[in-house]
């Protein structure tokens, strides 16, 4: 089967980069990439690349081959989604916050939406590719759904989880580790799984596309990310102890990951991990083993999640005893706001969290990201309903520039791995704060013996 359109619900993160990716490297097909929300498409449709809503090196130059070409964004749903020979659902899944599951489950509402929205408009055969982070077993339901409630089209459903990470994710689509796609084992799901791997096909070694059956394929994506995420809880496990006994983490790291049993990936301390995956999809694989009755598989995988808010309270709460035990109309100077570098990405930003705690002990906070917008920071704090939206904004304020973030400060908390921070001039500013300065470093990006030097009181994750 010869794909001439595709459609793609869904201009976020997963999305926009993927499909603009598709597109550059296959001009034959004509990729649309729709969504309801008009000043995201807007902004997708920008003349000036640097107003895409999304950053990701790289994103932009893509972007500038293939719109107008063959890579089209728009809000009209309806007409891309009839004209498609294959439609990619890539909508937000968040984590429910009401009924069954709270707290856990994937609210699947949106997809359910996307699927009811398809069988009403298609009337010819389409190939449905979930882009989602998807439980096991959505993929019957979506099947179900355009089955009873189509128009007596034929619809094949797949799996084609992405596995990109922010900051990398035009890198990651064009040199893929591995392209997963699941699907049905009869003859039409087969011929439709070959039909995405023909896609891939164009830039992606046959040896690195590989088949499953379809939920397979959804639970290999909640797995990954699962594992990842433990990598992290596990050495910030042992940050602590470090901190405690001695040691360095950063030295144990390094003697750990040098065992090619254990590789040196994900073993960085840090202030915790963050992004829209990695507690959704943990949670997730949660609530599944809980509903299969496993209730001490869901106990294990749990304590991913809360090993990873610990490492973020007590991160606040250090900076709390360190500063004499009250920070109460002290200005603390964040720098970062995003979950990672190079990415203007803000969901389960550590940050987020230690602004929380801090601001409950009553602190004025200052914070600069290169990336991320004020609305943006503010609305984070905002959704935790833990104050009103006046008192956040009394409490905390955006800066323009780093130097002016640090003017006046008791202490530098670095939230975010952004390269620029390790280039300031450092002396600067201390010179503009408050005495003693502390640096209290939740990323260990900074050279703590020039600070010292300085004249900095310094802390580092993991460091005795």
């Amino acid at each position: 089967m010869k794909i001439k359109n595709i459609c793609c619900i869904g201009a976020g993160y997963v999305g926009g980069p993927t499909m603009a990716v598709v597109a550059q490297k296959c001009p034959h097909i004509n990729v649309t990439i729709v969504d309801i929300n008009a000043a995201r498409i807007a902004a997708w449709n920008d003349a000036d690349l640097n107003k895409l809503p999304i950053f990701e090196p790289g994103l932009d130059e893509v972007v500038k081959e293939a719109r107008g070409r063959n890579l089209f964004f728009s809000t009209d749903i309806d007409k891309a989604i009839d004209e498609a020979d294959m439609i990619f659902i890539s909508v937000n899944t968040p984590t429910k916050t009401y009924g069954k599951g709270k707290g856990m489950a994937a609210d699947l509402k949106y997809i359910e939406l996307c699927a009811r929205q398809i069988a009403q408009v298609a009337k010819s055969d389409k190939i449905v590719v979930e882009k989602s982070t998807l439980p096991v077993r959505t993929a019957s339901a979506i099947k179900n759904i355009l089955e009873n409630t189509g128009n007596g089209v034929n619809f094949q459903i797949l799996s084609n989880p992405e596995f990109l990470a922010e900051g990398t994710a035009v890198q990651d689509l064009l040199n893929p580790d591995r392209v997963l796609i699941g699907g049905d084992t009869t003859e039409a799901g087969k011929k439709a799984i070959q039909a995405l791997v023909d896609i891939y096909a164009h830039w992606v070694p046959k040896e690195r596309i590989l088949t499953t059956n379809v939920w397979s394929s959804e639970l290999s994506k909640l797995t990954a990310n699962a594992f990842l995420a433990q990598r992290v809880s596990s050495i910030n496990a042992m940050s602590e102890l470090c901190e405690k006994s001695g040691a360095d983490v950063n030295e144990v790291s390094k003697a750990i990951g040098m065992d090619s049993r254990i590789g040196s990936k994900f073993l960085k301390a840090s202030v915790g991990f963050g992004g829209s995956c990695f507690q959704k999809d943990i949670l997730n694989l949660v609530y599944i083993a809980k509903t299969y009755g496993l209730t001490k598989v869901a106990n294990y995988w749990e304590q991913v999640i809360i090993m990873n808010d610990h490492q973020k309270q007590r991160f606040s709460d250090n900076i709390v005893s360190t500063l004499f035990n009250t920070v109460s109309g002290k200005k603390i100077t964040f720098l970062g706001w995003a979950f990672k570098k190079d990415t203007n990405d803000t969901r389960e930003s550590a940050a987020i969290k230690v602004a929380d705690n801090l601001l409950n002990e009553q602190a004025k906070l200052s914070v600069y990201d290169p990336k991320v917008v004020a609305e943006r920071i503010y609305a984070d704090l905002d959704y935790l309903n833990t104050r009103s939206e006046e008192e956040n904004r009394s409490l905390l304020t955006v800066a323009q520039d780093p130097y002016e973030a640090s003017k006046d400060s008791h202490a530098i908390a670095v939230l975010t791995e952004w390269d620029e921070f390790k280039t300031y001039d450092w002396q600067k500013i201390y010179d503009g704060m408050h005495k003693p300065a502390f640096v209290f470093d939740g990323r260990g990006i900074l050279d703590m013996a020039h600070l010292k030097a300085i004249g900095f009181e310094c802390y580092t994750i993991g460091k005795g």
